[in-house]
C-alpha cells in the first residue's frame, strides 16, 4: 500500500510503499477487544472503600450485660446490625481489577489498529517533524496544515523529542508519544496517527518478532544430533 507523504508546511514531497507485516494485517475485532479491556482493566483504581467493624468509632464496652434486660443480646456497637456499625461485604481498596493478556495477541491487535488507520486513509506520513523551541503555536501551525487539521490526533515520534512532547501538551485533540510506546487504546482513541517515515522501522523493531532460521551444525565439529536456532540477521 502507497501513502503520500507530507512536510511541515502540508505538502506532498513523495510516496512510500508501507510494509505488509505492519500495515497489512487483517483484522480480528474479537482480539481488539481483548486488548483494549485489558489495558483499561489495568488502568482502573479501587477508589471505593466502606470501612468494616474493626474501622469504625466506638464499641469499647458491651452496651449492656448479657442477661435480664428482656432485650436481644449484644457485645459492641460496632456490629453491622447497629446504625454506625461496620458495613459487611463493602467494597475495599484491595480490589484488583487487572487483566491479563499474551503478548503476541496484545502485538498483534496494535498492528490490526495500524493496518486500519492506513486501511482507512488516517495515516498520515511525515518525511520529518522538528521544532527549534517548545511552542504550542508552532506545533499547532504544524497539525492545521495536515489532512487532519483540527481532529484529534495521536502523534508517533521515532525518538524521545521533548520539544515536540512539551508544545503538544498544551493541546487537547492532540497526544505524542513514543513509537515504541504506542498501544491499541490510544490509536482508537485518536481518529488520525501522524509520524515520520522514521517511526515505521521502529514500530517494526519494536512490535515484530523476527523470524528463527535453522543452522545444522558444521561438517568438521561432532555429530551431536542438536539443531542451532539463531535469530535472522537484520537487513
Amino acid at each position: 500500500m502507497k501513502v503520500d507523504v507530507y512536510n511541515q508546511n502540508g505538502e506532498k514531497v513523495g510516496t512510500t510503499l508501507l510494509p505488509k507485516d505492519v500495515f497489512g494485517v487483517s483484522e480480528n475485532p474479537d482480539l481488539i477487544y481483548q486488548a483494549v479491556l485489558a489495558l483499561t482493566a489495568n488502568q482502573r483504581k479501587a477508589t471505593a472503600k466502606a470501612k468494616d467493624r474493626s474501622e469504625v468509632r466506638g464499641g469499647g464496652r458491651k452496651p449492656w450485660r448479657q442477661k435480664g434486660t428482656g432485650r436481644a443480646r449484644h457485645g459492641s456497637r460496632r456490629s453491622p446490625i447497629w446504625k454506625g456499625g461496620g458495613v459487611t461485604f463493602g467494597p475495599v481498596k484491595e480490589k484488583v481489577f487487572k487483566k491479563k493478556i499474551n503478548k503476541k495477541m496484545r502485538r498483534k491487535a496494535l498492528l490490526m489498529a495500524l493496518s486500519s488507520k492506513a486501511k482507512n486513509n488516517l495515516l498520515i506520513l511525515l518525511d520529518k517533524i522538528k521544532l527549534e523551541k517548545p511552542k504550542t503555536k508552532e506545533i499547532s501551525l504544524i497539525l492545521k496544515k495536515l489532512p487532519c487539521k483540527e481532529n484529534k490526533s495521536l502523534l508517533a515520534l521515532p525518538a524521545m523529542d521533548k520539544n515536540i512532547i512539551t508544545a503538544a501538551r498544551n493541546i487537547s485533540k492532540i497526544r505524542a508519544v513514543q513509537a515504541r510506546d504506542l498501544n491499541v487504546l490510544d490509536l482508537l482513541s485518536f481518529k488520525y496517527l501522524i509520524m515520520p517515515k522514521e517511526a515505521i522501522g521502529v514500530i517494526k523493531e519494536t512490535f515484530i518478532k523476527q523470524p528463527f532460521e535453522e543452522v545444522q551444525e558444521s561438517p568438521s565439529a561432532p555429530a551431536s544430533g542438536k539443531t542451532v536456532k539463531t535469530r535472522a540477521a537484520k537487513v
